[in-house]
C-alpha cells in the first residue's frame, strides 16, 4: 500500500487503484422468496451460490496531521451496556431490486439485499449506506425496515427511500413513526475521535441479525473511496469485526454515541481481517440534513487534479515549501481556472514515482495547513457552493494569496 506521498487524486476522487482490496459491505443478494437471512445453513448456501461481485480497489491514505491518542482508563460504557441502551434503534434494511442480473438462461432476476441502518430522530428518519439501497445507479424498488424488539421478536415496516448521496455513501430512509417505539441513537462528533478508544459495531453480519462486535479505533484520517469514485475524507478505521451485512450500521464510541457508518473492509480473502472502515458521522449528518430538506446533496468544487508534494521532491527542485497539494491539472472554466491557478507542464520520475511539476502548490486553505492533497480534499469538503476561500499558493519560489469562489460540483465529477 502506498501512502499519501505517492497518491494522485482529483479534488473529488481517487485516481489510482492500489493497496488492499476494499470491499463494500452491502453483502447479500437473495431470492425474493428467501426472506431474511438468519440461519447459519442459509448463510453458507448464499456464500457458496451468490457472487458478491468484484472487490473495489482503493488507496487508503492518512493525512499528515498528528492524530490524538487514546489514554486508557477513560470512563465509558461496557459493550453490553451500549447494546442494551441503543440496539433498539439499529435496524435491518432489506432492499428489493427489480433487476438483480440474469440467471444461467439469460432471464432477468429480481432480488433482495440485506444491510443495516439506525434511527436518528423521532420522526422516523434512518441512516444507512447508499450502496445498501442503490446498485450502480439502480435505486431499490422497495425497502423494508426490520426492528429488533428483543429476543427473537422483530417488527417489519415499509420504508420510504428519501434520498441517496453516492458521493459520501450515505442514504436516508423514512418510516411512519405512528405505532413504532422509535429509539433514536445519539450522534457523536467524529472530529473528536481518538485513536485507541474503544468502539462497538452493531449490525447484521452475514445475516446474523442484530449482532455486536467490539474493538478500538485503529486510525483516523483515512481516505475512503465512495461507490462513484469520490474521496470520502476523514474515514475511521477500526478492528471491530465487520462483515458483509454490516453496511450502514453504526460504529459507536464508549459513550454510546454514533461516530461513523460502517462501510468497507480491507481484506485479501473477502472476510473480516480486522480492517474495517466507517464514514465519519459528521459527513453523514451533512448528507442527512440536505437529503431530508431537498432530496439531494451538493458539494463545493474548485476544479483541480493533483498529488501530494513530498519533502524529497521539494528539496530536489529547491522549492520553498516542504509539502502541500501539487496541482497537476486545472479544469477549464472551473473556479480554479478563473482564479488563475496553474497546473504542471513537466513530468519527472523520482524513486519510481511520477510527478508533474511546474504547477502551483497549495499550502494553506483559509489559514489551515495543507500538507497533502488529501488535506485539500478534506478542507474543501467542509465548504459549500458559493463559499469564497483564500489559498496560500507557491509558484516559482514565491508565495501569494489566491481567492477562489467555489461552485457546485458538476454532475459528471
Amino acid at each position: 500500500m502506498q501512502g499519501a506521498a505517492s497518491a494522485r487524486a482529483e479534488e473529488t476522487d481517487t485516481d489510482e487503484n492500489e493497496g488492499n482490496e476494499m470491499i463494500k459491505l452491502r453483502g447479500f443478494l437473495v431470492g425474493l422468496a428467501g426472506g431474511v437471512v438468519g440461519a447459519a445453513l442459509v448463510v453458507l448456501v448464499l456464500v457458496l451460490v451468490f457472487n458478491f461481485g468484484e472487490a473495489n480497489q482503493t488507496v487508503v491514505r492518512t493525512t499528515a496531521e498528528t492524530p490524538a491518542v487514546y489514554t486508557p482508563g477513560t470512563q465509558g460504557q461496557t459493550p453490553d451496556q451500549i447494546y442494551k441502551s441503543v440496539s433498539g434503534g439499529v435496524v435491518m434494511v432489506l432492499s428489493d431490486f427489480a433487476n438483480a442480473g440474469t440467471d444461467q438462461f439469460g432471464q432477468q432476476q429480481s432480488g433482495q439485499a440485506l444491510g443495516t441502518g439506525f434511527v436518528v430522530d423521532s420522526g422516523g428518519y434512518i441512516l444507512t449506506n447508499a450502496h445498501v439501497v442503490d446498485e450502480n445507479g439502480q435505486k431499490a424498488s422497495g425497502v423494508t425496515v426490520v426492528f429488533n424488539q428483543g429476543g427473537s421478536q422483530t417488527q417489519r415496516v415499509k420504508g420510504e427511500l428519501v434520498g441517496v448521496d453516492v458521493g459520501s455513501d450515505v442514504a436516508v430512509i423514512k418510516v411512519d413513526p405512528k405505532g413504532l417505539d422509535l429509539k433514536p441513537l445519539p450522534l457523536g462528533d467524529s472530529g473528536k475521535v481518538i485513536i485507541g478508544e474503544p468502539v462497538v459495531a452493531i449490525g447484521n453480519p452475514l445475516g446474523y441479525d442484530f449482532s455486536i462486535t467490539s474493538g478500538i479505533v485503529s486510525a483516523t484520517g483515512r481516505s475512503l473511496q465512495s461507490p462513484n469514485g469520490m474521496t470520502i475524507p476523514n474515514g475511521i478505521q477500526t478492528d471491530a469485526a465487520i462483515n458483509q451485512g454490516n453496511s450502514g450500521g453504526p460504529l459507536i464510541d464508549s459513550q454510546g454515541k454514533v461516530i461513523g457508518i460502517n462501510e468497507q473492509i480491507a481484506s485479501q480473502g473477502g472476510g473480516n481481517d480486522g480492517l474495517g472502515f466507517a464514514v465519519p458521522i459528521n459527513t453523514a449528518v451533512r448528507s442527512l440534513n440536505q437529503l431530508r430538506d431537498t432530496g439531494k446533496v451538493t458539494y463545493a468544487w474548485m476544479g483541480v487534479q493533483g498529488q501530494t508534494l513530498t519533502s524529497d521532491v521539494a528539496a530536489t527542485f529547491n522549492m520553498k515549501t516542504s509539502g502541500g497539494a501539487l496541482i497537476e491539472k486545472v479544469a477549464p472554466g472551473s473556479p480554479a481556472a478563473k482564479a488563475g491557478l496553474q497546473g504542471g507542464d513537466q513530468t519527472v520520475t523520482i524513486q519510481g514515482q511520477d510527478f508533474t511539476l511546474g504547477g502551483d502548490v497549495i499550502t494553506k486553505v483559509d489559514g489551515k495547513d495543507v500538507h497533502t492533497f488529501d488535506d485539500l480534499i478534506a478542507l474543501l469538503s467542509q465548504k459549500n457552493p458559493g463559499d469564497k476561500v483564500t489559498l496560500i499558493v507557491e509558484r516559482g519560489g514565491k508565495t501569494r494569496d489566491v481567492s477562489v469562489t467555489l461552485t457546485d460540483r458538476p454532475a459528471n465529477m
